[in-house]
C-alpha cells in the first residue's frame, strides 16, 4: 500500500460508521489513491517492476482531482453548519 492510499484510509478510519453512499465513496477513493500510489512510482507494488505507462503521467493529475472530488463528496454530509454560534439566544432556558 503506497503513501497515498494509507493517509486516505487513515482519514476515512477517522470519519467512523459509513452511512448511505459513503462506503461506496470510500472504496472508491481508495482505488484512485492506489491508482495515484502506481503513476507516481511507476512500478508494481507487488514484483517492483515497472509499469508500462503510455501516458507519459498525464493521468496523475487527473486521478488527483478525481480523488479531492470524491474526498469532497465523502465529506460533504458530514459538515455541520456551526456558523450561528448565537442563533439560540432568543430560545427560553
Amino acid at each position: 500500500m503506497g503513501s497515498v492510499e494509507e493517509a486516505v484510509r487513515s482519514d476515512v478510519e477517522q470519519l467512523g460508521d459509513l452511512v448511505g453512499v459513503e462506503p461506496s465513496l470510500s472504496e472508491m477513493a481508495y482505488t484512485l489513491a492506489h491508482q495515484i500510489d502506481l503513476a507516481a512510482t511507476g512500478e508494481c507494488e507487488a514484483c517492483g517492476e515497472a509499469i508500462p505507462r503510455g501516458d507519459d503521467g498525464r493521468t496523475l493529475p487527473q486521478l488527483n482531482r478525481e480523488l479531492r472530488q470524491t474526498l469532497a463528496q465523502l465529506l460533504e454530509g458530514r459538515v455541520t453548519d456551526d456558523d450561528d454560534d448565537l442563533g439560540d439566544l432568543a430560545a427560553p432556558g
